[in-house]
């Protein structure tokens, strides 16, 4: 029989070990979430909303989807549940075909208490690395998003 695979086992793969990670990881943060009312993309777009607009500035959908790395449909629905929620209000722009999304005062408020409990979350996960691990995990994840 052919092998299928250059892996002995699967703890051997580097994908593999992603994916259970990350997914480990997301379940914590689901968790966390639920107390708040919110899914784990809406969090993730209710936070990059909140990052790219924290200077007042207007951002497209567009810019919200490439920053938390969704794709621009799932950003969209995203942000109609937030709309609906009140926690998020999309502006029309100058040119009238896009909408600048922007947090509500409820939105707001629901950020600054999710955000340090999603923090929280992270710290109590990743807390199974040193110090200089942890840095390096984030060297590695850094690098891993600048491959085209």
């Amino acid at each position: 029989m052919e092998k299928l695979t250059i892996y002995e086992a699967p703890e051997q793969s580097p994908g593999y070990l992603l994916w259970r990670v990350s997914m480990h990881w997301r379940s914590k943060i689901e968790e966390t979430l639920k107390v708040f009312d919110l899914t784990h993309p809406q969090f993730v777009v209710l936070a990059t909303t909140g990052w790219l607009t924290k200077n007042n500035e207007r951002v497209a959908q567009i810019d919200i989807s490439r920053s938390a790395g969704l794709d621009p449909n799932t950003t969209s629905q995203v942000l109609r549940g937030l709309e609906a929620k009140k926690l998020i209000k999309r502006v029309r722009s100058l040119n009238e075909r896009s909408k600048s999304p922007l947090l509500t005062p409820g939105g707001f408020e629901k950020l600054t208490l999710a955000l340090p409990a999603v923090e929280q979350a992270d710290t109590l996960f990743f807390d199974a690395l040193n110090a200089q691990e942890s840095c390096k995990l984030i060297k590695i994840f850094q690098a891993l998003l600048s491959i085209k």
